[in-house]
């Protein structure tokens, strides 16, 4: 085990110095926020210190000043995580990285922009969007940073036509655990140059090195595009449709699923009932969710034609237009607002964010389902139907309290994750590993595995000082 030191007070004073007295939180000064990311459920840890610093150079000296007093450091953006992943497990020092917050420069001629890792993803989205881009990568919580996208791999709704946030990471700076200041890839389309260490740092989750600028590739983006809801009678209808829609050739920016109970809760919620549970006075049980873009509108129209053919067959009730951009954007907003809607009518949650095969959603949502029930657990879940990624959620029936609620959950989840790997599936699609889900990563890639991921942190952090306690530890 590796054994750490406690901040001294020449310590403190060193690290004030680098970040200055406005930017560096010390003992009862410290937010509790910084304790724990949106799910507190995981444990929470205070940080000895919090220093927030503002380039690369501040970045370096705190990494150099911690590596050499063995001093662990946690990296954090905006804390939006799900699986604990910017919790300081041991103390130590939190480096928030949101100070680091500038749209730097675009490249209008190579398609790509500079950022600070602590752009938000909103802030980056509607930027480009102004400049005629589009950034494709569109996860439900729009404010994480681009720094926490990146070393979570997130994906998001999109990524069924336009991949996830690895496919849009053209170059790094990064500072290792050292403070040494590496360099890794090129504003370039192609590389095929050694091992591709860009590529390790996209999903390492703060535990290789610290980001400090991104180059990410942009698109043109598309001059119209159209929304659809599909309401059928169960998800079985709803899931079975998808493979139709992408083998149609209909090329959707996304396809969703989301389950009744889930829609009345966010109805509930948010007290705007915008998607209908009767459509041609049937009882809807399930939805599909479907974005179609491009620059022709009549092209767009041809495949829309095509997608009302498809669910007329696949036995929907009818093919909603969301035509006005008022009824589309509030749509977008409630499916965005799920799992807000799902805090606030629980006590305890846990989450679980499995890919499977997208013909095997069905059976696994409903295995899952019922593991729940003899476990006293009220599942929630929705999803991404184009890509398999489902979000899954174990909530505390009422009078439940914590202890049973974890050691209840605790047998759901393992359930769960077993039933993802017998169907070919994986622990986690876009969310992480973080400190939650570490034990479940190892069952589900193995010891062998699991061992080749620590001997590449042991390369890049000798010292196990940086985000310890995470992923394969």
């Amino acid at each position: 085990m590796t054994e750490y030191n406690e901040l001294t007070p020449e310590l403190v004073l060193e690290l004030k110095a680098i970040v200055g007295k406005d930017n560096y939180y010390f003992a009862d000064d410290i937010n509790e926020d910084f304790a724990h990311d949106e799910m507190p459920i995981y444990g929470t840890h205070m940080p000895d210190a919090v220093v927030m610093p503002a380039d690369t150079e501040e970045v370096s000296a705190i990494m150099k000043l911690c590596n050499e007093n063995r001093i662990p450091v946690t990296v954090r953006g905006a804390g939006t995580g799900l699986v604990g992943g910017s919790t300081p497990m041991l103390g130590g020092v939190v480096l928030c990285t949101m100070r680091m917050d500038k749209i730097i420069a675009y490249d209008m001629s190579n398609l790509n922009v500079r950022v600070q890792p602590g752009v938000r993803l909103c802030d980056l989205a509607a930027d480009a969007i102004g400049h005629g881009f589009m950034y494709p990568p569109d996860p439900g919580e729009k404010t994480g940073s681009l720094g926490g996208n990146v070393s979570t791999n997130a994906g998001g709704m999109r990524a069924v036509k336009y991949g996830t946030t690895r496919d849009y990471v053209l170059a790094m700076t990064v500072v290792l655990p050292s403070g040494e200041v590496m360099h890794l890839g090129r504003p370039v389309t192609k590389a095929s140059s050694g091992y591709s260490l860009l590529h390790l740092i996209i999903g390492s989750e703060g535990t290789l090195g610290v980001i400090t600028e991104l180059t990410m590739k942009l698109l043109p983006n598309p001059q119209e595009d159209m929304s659809f809801i599909l309401p059928f009678e169960n998800i079985e209808g709803a899931i079975n449709t998808v493979p139709k829609i992408k083998l149609a050739g209909l090329n959707p920016q996304s396809i969703e699923f989301m389950e009744r109970d889930i829609v009345d809760s966010a109805a509930n919620f948010s007290g705007t009932k915008i998607i209908p549970t009767k459509v041609n006075d049937r009882e809807v049980g399930a939805y599909i969710l479907v974005t179609l873009d491009g620059n022709d509108e009549d092209e767009i129209f041809q495949r829309a034609e095509m997608l009302a053919g498809i669910a007329d067959e696949s036995g929907a009730f009818d093919t909603l237009v969301l035509s006005q951009p008022s009824d589309k954007r509030d749509v977008w907003a409630v499916r965005s607002a799920f799992l807000t809607a799902i805090e606030a009518d629980t006590r305890f949650l846990d989450e679980m964010d499995v890919v499977v095969p997208v013909d095997k959603i069905p059976s696994f949502l409903s295995f899952v389902l019922g593991v729940g029930e003899g476990h006293g657990m009220r599942i929630r879940s929705f999803g991404h139907a184009g890509d398999g990624n489902l979000h899954i959620y174990c909530c505390g029936n009422e009078g439940m309290d914590k202890d049973a609620f974890l050691e209840q959950s605790a047998k759901v989840m393992e359930a769960a994750y077993a039933k993802c790997a017998e169907l070919g599936g994986q622990v986690s699609g876009e969310h992480g590993i973080g400190h939650a889900k570490r034990t479940y990563l190892r069952e589900n890639l193995g010891d062998t595995a699991i061992e080749l991921m620590a001997g590449i942190k042991r390369v890049f952090d000798p010292n196990n000082i940086l985000n310890p306690g995470k992923v394969c530890q």
